[in-house]
């Protein structure tokens, strides 16, 4: 009788096991994980057939970020570590938002607003987004009522172009409903959101619409660690616009070129160098074609956006000087919006403690902090460096990361 295939709940798995588990559910090699935490493979090895103990806690919270490893018990067993990483606290108004997403519009009597009234509050839901340094806490007080009158809107829609334009409005109140719930305890949420938005946009045949569920979705493939379905929804994404191209808006134009960097960014996640930087340049190309003013509220591809852009792959593909040169070329102070303001400070610091240079990276992520607290408390990635400076040896260091990690809420978990 074949075996049962081990899970990371399963108690009786060692160290090493749990970590060959998860790095081949992703489909990555030794090479490619002993990279992205800065250890050879043959390390990696050694870990996994047990010749090696389990790692420091600087160590696992390395692998678990190369990993995606929500909860760092998923890697050691011991549920008395319950560290999340890149599952950040439930906000507050997360329920709210859910019971807005799961109402049926088939048993609401009232009529639905005019789409021409919900293309305008989902732009100043988007204004406010940028704008506020509490960003989530503004759309959980728009959300509820903005998702109800769209699903409404679609529902109610009497002919074939009402209900086109209605489910283009209704894509796009999905694809802001995923920045809301994104990094919060609620995963099934999520895909349900990305992918009704899928199916709504696809409806709607909106290039624009479409353009933005698809770049959705693909980060949330990749950020599970399917890399391979990313590829499949950038490379459809991409001939879908690239037969369009021509005579097309700002907006479509500004989807293909974030498309483009998405599909060089879950490159530099498995290491392919040539690749990351070879659909970087083909993004560059497009911004450079938009407007100096133009920023895409969704994705926020830019001119702007582009430095910020090449220092994510640098810190992706772990190279530590070149990280700390894009970060100081791609200064955070060009970017309007401030939540990502404050993601391009934090891939700063990373940069930073890459380039062994904390204190840099300390001074960074409370910048961070400044432009948009609610960033930084939902970002791994700033967990991930203040849980090591915790547990520093140096106590000015210690005492600094301590102060923020009091901040974000990290001391109370």
């Amino acid at each position: 009788m074949p075996q049962p295939t081990p899970t990371p709940d399963d108690t009786e798995l060692t160290f090493g096991q749990r970590l060959k588990l998860q790095r081949t559910r992703r489909g990555m090699t030794r090479e490619v994980l002993a990279g992205l935490v800065g250890k050879s493979a043959s390390w990696v090895k050694a870990v996994e057939v047990g010749r090696l103990h389990t790692p420091k806690l600087a160590m696992l919270l390395r692998l678990a970020e190369a990993l995606r490893v929500r909860d760092l018990a998923q890697l050691t067993g011991d549920q008395s570590m319950p560290i999340s990483l890149f599952t950040g606290p439930g906000h507050a108004r997360l329920p709210a938002v859910r019971a807005a997403i799961n109402a049926m519009p088939a048993l609401t009597q009232r009529q639905a607003p005019p789409v021409a009234h919900l293309r305008a509050r989902l732009s100043q839901a988007w204004a406010a987004r940028h704008s506020s340094p509490h960003h989530r806490e503004v759309l959980g007080q728009l959300l509820p009522a903005l998702i109800e009158d769209a699903q409404l809107a679609a529902h109610q829609a009497e002919d074939r172009n009402h209900r086109r334009a209605a489910q283009a409005v209704l894509a796009e109140v999905y694809a802001l409903s995923q920045f809301f719930i994104a990094y919060q305890p609620a995963q099934d949420l999520l895909w349900r959101v990305a992918e009704r938005g899928m199916v709504a946009a696809q409806d709607s045949g909106d290039l624009h619409a479409i353009g933005v569920a698809s770049w959705l979705m693909s980060q949330a493939h990749r950020d599970s660690g399917d890399w391979d379905a990313a590829d499949v929804v950038t490379s459809q994404t991409l001939d879908l616009l690239d037969r369009h191209s021509d005579g097309t808006t700002d907006d479509v134009a500004a989807m293909r070129g974030a498309t483009l960097f998405e599909d060089g960014y879950t490159a530099a996640r498995r290491g392919e160098t040539g690749t990351a930087w070879r659909r970087w340049d083909q993004a560059q190309s497009i911004a450079d074609q938009l407007p100096g003013t133009y920023y895409h509220p969704v994705t926020s591809f830019s001119r702007a956006i582009m430095g910020a852009h090449a220092l994510t792959l640098a810190v992706e593909l772990r190279a530590g000087g070149e990280s700390v040169r894009q970060a100081v070329r791609a200064p955070s102070a060009v970017i309007p919006s401030r939540p990502r303001r404050a993601r391009h400070e934090i891939e700063q610091a990373r940069a930073y403690y890459l380039d062994a240079q904390p204190e840099a990276a300390l001074r960074v992520l409370e910048a961070a902090h400044e432009a948009a607290p609610e960033t930084i408390r939902y970002n791994g990635y700033a967990r991930r460096i203040l849980l090591e400076e915790l547990d520093e040896r140096d106590g000015r260091r210690q005492h600094r990361a301590s102060v923020l990690a009091e901040k974000l809420g990290l001391l109370t978990v």
